[in-house]
């Protein structure tokens, strides 16, 4: 049995839990509500204090969303609790990013600005021009939106330039000129 799978999910104080009849749970709690569908090789029993799942056969799809199913329950519990974020810095000599209405306005080297809209369920801060946090309930839509920015201009390996995690490493290569391969042009 899925050691992740079986596990059962802990209900802090203030969060609700029902059950619907077609399989959805929903979760609700001082920050939200979420919901979601649970497959019906799948079954999900809430009490006052934890949620348990538990699958239907043996077969490895089956098996494979046992402990899935249980991780997103689990942290939808915990986003209407607490919440997720994730911090972006962005690293170059003119790049910054601002806030527009429900618009993020990045300027990292383009020869114009890009405009991300922001998704409903998302707020984005940026306490600095070089900083940007995206808040959330949901995890996945957080972690989605900001690797979405990260995606305009990913951290290159040679100057560092663009935009990373908060605490990312990015490994630098050496350039052409710091080789030094011995040999002199036009010899």
């Amino acid at each position: 049995m899925s050691r992740i799978g079986r596990a059962p999910i802990a209900i802090p104080n203030g969060v609700k839990t029902r059950l619907d009849g077609q399989g959805g749970l929903l979760v609700e709690g001082p920050k939200g509500k979420l919901s979601i569908a649970v497959p019906a090789t799948l079954a999900v029993k809430a009490d006052s204090q934890t949620i348990a799942v538990s699958r239907s056969s043996e077969e490895k799809p089956v098996k494979a969303l046992h402990g899935l199913y249980r991780a997103w329950i689990a942290n939808m519990v915990q986003g209407v609790v607490t919440g997720f974020s994730k911090e972006l810095e962005i690293v170059g000599v003119g790049y910054r990013a601002q806030l527009q209405g429900k618009q993020l306005s990045l300027s990292v080297g383009f020869s114009h600005p890009v405009i991300m809209p922001i998704p409903v369920g998302i707020t984005v801060e940026v306490p600095k021009p070089v900083m940007v946090v995206v808040k959330g309930i949901d995890k996945q839509l957080v972690g989605q939106f900001a690797a979405n920015i990260r995606r305009v201009a990913p951290p290159e390996p040679y100057k560092g330039k663009g935009i990373r995690y908060l605490g990312e490493q990015v490994r630098k290569k050496a350039g052409k000129a710091a080789t030094g391969s011995g040999a002199k042009a036009g010899g």
